[in-house]
């Protein structure tokens, strides 16, 4: 499917391609004020194998990834969930002539999770991780045993209305629709909760799904949201980036007018292991190599994806996802341009390659921020 090799990616008046720039970053970086020798990050490490194997930079060069919407990794079967009354398990996906898009955003992912995952050393279960990333894969597995399966919990990207589907599904609220400040913890069972052998039943028989977003457009909500809304986040963060990071800020600033720079900044400078879950990896947080899930949709298709879990899994006919209020306004692939053209490129360099396998492994192409592109 790859017959040539790989080119970096086009950049136009001399400006260096960012893939070639990506290849060429630094590996990692001492924590501030450390002192500590360099972090040799896991997504670095697998970086060469991704553009190896899977051929992703050459066709994000030639455009073919830009307008495709994401597809599961492996779709579940219907016909099996009806037919045999069982929770559904992988099967194959059909897709007509003019679907050859996405059919080849489904190659990359497949493509891309078998050479990383199937490199040696890489996990193949959870008890294969180390201690800490071991619990937060699952501390982030939310349980339905009434339904059969397992949501890893990805923040901004819609797990709050995925929390509040599951809280219908146990009974605990009438609808979906209930006006009621959502308790993140209470109501639900998590994997962390259960005993390794309860944990491993689980695993190896329950439907198990998550929900995935552009990289850079979740850091964006999670910067507008947490600095822009929430005292507490501009309090224990906001706070100590701005002290960090912005020349002459003063010994008490307020936290409250965080720039989206200086945050690219403080996430260049942290351990991808150690973030708050509202910018962590994906990878980290659901360790695709470590759980096989059998579906992951897409925050760009999320309604059409979610109903249709919900019927993967025969909820209620009267259970579906929560609709998205009217006055909401996610961040969107213009904002994020807008945003990114403010960013220095070298910043870029250095936060991209922390989430180089959730681009990889979800087929969402790098951004384009060269001059020419910044002008349009």
């Amino acid at each position: 499917m790859f017959p040539r090799p790989l080119t970096p990616l086009a950049a136009p008046n001399g400006a260096e391609p960012l893939g070639r720039a990506l290849r060429r970053a630094p590996l990692g970086r001492a924590r501030a004020g450390l002192g500590g020798p360099p972090l040799l990050l896991p997504s670095m490490l697998m970086f060469a194998v991704i553009v190896a194997s899977s051929g992703l930079l050459l066709m994000i060069e030639r455009g073919i990834l830009a307008e495709m919407k994401p597809l599961p990794l492996h779709p579940p079967n219907r016909e099996d969930a009806v037919g045999r009354g069982t929770v559904p398990r992988p099967g194959r996906l059909s897709l007509d002539a003019g679907d050859s898009d996405l059919q080849v955003r489904q190659d990359v992912r497949n493509r891309t999770l078998r050479a990383v995952c199937g490199q040696p050393g890489m996990p193949r279960d959870p008890w294969d991780l180390p201690v800490g990333q071991r619990r937060t894969l699952l501390r982030h597995i939310l349980v339905s045993d009434r339904y059969r399966f397992l949501y890893c919990y990805v923040p901004k990207v819609a797990c709050s209305n995925w929390k509040r589907v599951l809280k219908v599904l146990a009974g605990v609220l009438d609808n979906v629709d209930v006006r009621l400040k959502m308790d993140h913890r209470s109501d639900l069972v998590f994997l962390a909760d259960l005993r390794p052998d309860e944990i491993r039943y689980r695993l190896q028989h329950y439907f198990k799904f998550l929900f995935v977003r552009d990289p850079l457009e979740r850091l964006l909500s999670a910067y507008r949201n947490k600095f822009g809304e929430i005292p507490e986040y501009q309090q224990r963060y906001g706070v100590e980036i701005v002290r960090r990071y912005r020349a002459g800020a003063g010994p008490s600033p307020a936290g409250d007018d965080v720039t989206f720079p200086e945050f690219l900044r403080y996430l260049a400078d942290e351990d991808p292991e150690r973030m708050n879950e509202h910018w962590m990896p994906v990878y980290h947080l659901c360790q695709p190599c470590a759980v096989r899930y059998d579906f992951v949709g897409s925050y760009e298709r999320l309604e059409a994806d979610a109903n249709q879990v919900l019927e993967w899994v025969r909820a209620p006919p009267h259970v579906r996802f929560p609709a998205r209020q009217a006055w909401y306004r996610p961040a969107s692939p213009e904002s994020l341009h807008y945003h990114l053209c403010s960013v220095p490129r070298a910043l870029l360099q250095d936060v991209l390659p922390k989430y180089i396998l959730d681009f990889s492994l979800f087929a969402y192409p790098l951004p384009n921020v060269t001059r020419e592109a910044c002008h349009q």
